[in-house]
């Protein structure tokens, strides 16, 4: 299925509350994590704890990631190769274990109200992410919402979890890459030359190559996202809950109106993204591995800021920050 750029038609959508429609001449495009950012858990972890390789094994995996001696999808390949359950007999655990944010029904429903395309982005697996949805949302709220993630292969009784990987990658899904359409068929469909603003909404260190293709950037307050954000000047909005997000995006909106009147380049926009991709290499895809801080650093071409975006004492909504001139490849 297509990324979401213009959503479903939506005949009767029921405004609550605090979702009350704004006019929204620009488009946005909101990309989010899964796993830790709508839902408090990791779906994997659940399934790989109860009825995979174990905790103990799962965590050894997880450092192995962390320091660079394997890659993500090798170590992915080895926990879902793990799982010796049906899906649905995995999927009851899950139900009972994970818990949605307290404000994501009611943000998405703002999205609806407001005709913001609403996409999941998650190196995860897009059949448990979708069962889930279907499951804490309902079938119908769920379907307005597009997955971008790796299809998966289960045999029916479970013996078998293969991923079906999205990229040829050591991340298996490029979410900088998806972005990148993204934002790309989003331009085309702008009729009247204007750009889309694109919200990347994340909770760890893995989101970083995809929150690089963002005009604005949420990270959930208290995790590695944030830590690395903080610990390498990076411009972000915390948040708690997705009321939160709901609350910076309708000033963003406005502000935009005001600025700009919808037309043209976003009031906040991060240049510096396509200009990274255009010093890439078109074929070779670029080693985006969770590692520790100094390897990071050495491996994350990260722009020093976005637009109209800065760091201010007591408030965490950052902004009038001047991004630098990008470095050739050959001076990198």
């Amino acid at each position: 299925m297509p990324i979401a750029l213009t959503p479903p038609p939506v005949p009767e959508v029921k405004i609550l509350g605090d979702a009350k429609a704004q006019p929204a001449k620009r488009k946005i495009i909101c990309f989010s994590d899964f796993d830790g950012t709508i839902f408090m858990q990791d779906t994997g972890h659940v399934l790989f704890d109860n009825h995979g390789c174990g905790s103990k094994r799962r965590e050894i995996l997880d450092e192995q990631i962390k320091t660079g001696e394997r890659s993500f999808r090798d170590v992915s390949e080895e926990m879902w190769g793990s799982l010796n359950v049906p899906f649905d007999d995995g999927f009851e655990v899950m139900e009972k274990t994970l818990e949605i944010d307290p404000d994501f029904q009611s943000f998405h429903r703002f999205c609806l109200a407001n005709n913001i395309p609403f996409n999941v982005i998650s190196a995860g697996l897009k059949p448990i992410l979708r069962r889930v949805l279907d499951t804490f949302l309902g079938e119908e709220a769920s379907s307005h919402i597009d997955i971008v993630a790796n299809e998966a292969s289960i045999s029916a009784d479970g013996s078998e979890w293969k991923p079906i990987w999205r990229h040829d990658t050591e991340l298996g899904h490029d979410k900088a890459l998806s972005i990148t359409e993204a934002r790309k068929e989003a331009e085309l469909a702008c009729e009247d030359g204007s750009i889309p603003l694109i919200v990347f909404i994340g909770d760890g260190v893995s989101d970083l190559p995809a929150a690089r293709e963002a005009d604005v950037l949420f990270a959930r307050r208290g995790l590695r996202l944030e830590e690395y954000c903080q610990e390498h000047n990076i411009p972000y909005i915390p948040f708690d809950t997705f009321a939160d997000i709901q609350r910076e995006i309708t000033r963003i909106m406005e502000e935009d109106e005001k600025k700009t009147g919808g037309r043209g380049v976003p009031a906040r926009f991060n240049p510096r993204a396509n200009l990274w991709r255009r010093v890439s290499s078109k074929t070779a895809v670029p080693r985006y591995v969770v590692m520790s801080p100094t390897k990071e650093e050495k491996m994350f071409l990260w722009p020093e800021a976005f637009t109209e975006l800065k760091a201010t004492a007591g408030v965490e909504i950052q902004e009038n920050a001047v991004p630098t001139p990008v470095q050739s490849a050959t001076a990198a």
